[in-house]
């Protein structure tokens, strides 16, 4: 194990340790733009510098996030970040240090779930993380593919906007959204910048991000927010529309909206991601084998405190199934819980009742936004049945009719 030191960051502390971040990933800085924004979000009494000799080796951090769960509450979690430790210090037990001392603070704050998006998915199953949600990812070829919009969707009024002054109103829509999808964030004042930080070096030659509105007899009803990179060859153009964010509270703005992509002059690319795997206009296009599209992961979830996480969200049918939790890092999840509840409400506390599903904290984690399957996950040996029925009833409760998505990194 290390004998490093782990220590809250100081605000004078912050450029060494955002350059020993910055090593980690790939060595080349971020722009002064992008440090700022991430400057100004850090909370530090969240984060953590593991310091050798002197100099800091390692770096995690977390944000007071809510997140939405299952039946639209909005449940205070960990958003961890900024994890990394130097090439000169793996495998001395730094990582371990600072998941341990990490987990231990966010319990004694109270929060019952702790969220990351994982650079290296591998890394973060042995702290109790499992996949929670994926996302979508598409390139469309929008010169052969067609688009059939809701016929309502002509009387939407659409027109651009500046990103920056129309910020306001475009976090407001976007926060009337929030509880309908477990897995999104209700973003504390500061965060809604992400949506037009756009330094000139993450554009890979595209314009500078521009906004589209969709508006209703004056009401704003949706907004994408996207870049055109041109492209010319022998046949002539074939530019790219790069999709950053698109948001909408109806049909009808939503498919105005991707029409008015579809048919940017001089394109005939549209990137798409990430979104969520549900994308209804997945099913508004006439050949689905020309978009490109693929899936990853994307969120990673581990509940700190057991009943409490299940207690928060709800469940898509009734149960009562006692679960056996095993946790080894964080062993007060340990053990037997009995959860009941249903559409209305739910309940999770200790028992010693007999187990109908004995798995691990990670695959509680996984299976908590509704995204994968009890029933995949006993597929694998992982969750076991130990009274009959108690897996059909449980794969049933956890599911959900709307996929959990994630909307942005952090």
């Amino acid at each position: 194990m290390t004998s490093t030191d782990l220590r809250k960051l100081r605000p004078d502390q912050w450029d060494e340790w955002y350059a020993n971040l910055e090593l980690a990933f790939g060595g080349v800085p971020e722009s002064p733009e992008e440090r700022e924004t991430w400057r100004a979000l850090t909370e530090f009494e969240r984060a953590i510098a593991a310091w050798d000799d002197g100099r800091i080796v390692g770096t995690a951090g977390s944000f007071s996030f809510r997140l939405s769960v299952p039946g639209g509450a909005v449940v205070p979690t960990a958003g961890v970040t900024a994890v990394s430790v130097a090439a000169t210090h793996r495998r001395r037990g730094v990582l371990s240090a600072m998941m341990r001392r990490q987990l231990d603070d966010v319990r004694a704050a109270g929060e019952p779930l702790a969220i990351l998006v994982a650079s290296e998915p591998a890394i973060y199953g042995r702290f109790g993380y499992g996949i929670a949600s994926r996302q979508l990812r598409a390139e469309i070829d929008t010169s052969r593919v067609r688009l059939t919009v809701p016929p309502d969707a002509d009387g939407v009024r659409l027109r651009e906007a500046d990103p920056t002054a129309v910020l306001d109103a475009c976090e407001a829509l976007y926060a009337r959204l929030v509880p309908g999808r477990p897995g999104m964030l209700r973003r504390l004042p500061g965060w809604e910048r992400l949506g037009v930080l756009d330094p000139e070096s993450r554009r890979e030659g595209a314009s500078p991000r521009r906004c589209v509105l969709a508006e209703v007899d004056g009401e704003l009803r949706g907004y994408a927010r996207f870049a055109v990179r041109p492209e010319w060859d022998v046949a002539g153009p074939k530019g790219t529309v790069v999709l950053h964010d698109l948001e909408a509270l109806d049909p009808a703005a939503y498919g105005a909206l991707w029409r008015f992509l579809w048919g940017i002059d001089l394109t005939s690319t549209l990137q798409v991601g990430p979104r969520p795997v549900d994308d209804p206009w997945q099913h508004m296009v006439d050949d689905a084998r020309r978009c490109g599209v693929r899936f990853r992961d994307s969120l990673h979830l581990r509940p700190v405190e057991v009943g409490a996480a299940l207690a928060a969200r709800r469940y898509a049918a009734p149960v009562d199934v006692v679960l056996e939790v095993e946790d080894a890092f964080c062993p007060w999840n340990s053990g037997r819980w009995r959860l009941t509840g249903d559409a209305s409400g739910a309940e999770c506390v200790r028992t010693e009742a007999p187990a109908g599903l004995a798995l691990t904290v990670g695959d509680l984690g996984a299976a908590y936004l509704g995204d994968t399957s009890l029933t995949a996950l006993a597929g694998t040996g992982r969750v076991r049945e130990l009274r009959s029925g108690a897996l059909a009833e449980a794969a049933g409760a956890f599911s959900w009719p709307v996929a959990p998505w994630l909307p942005h990194g952090f």
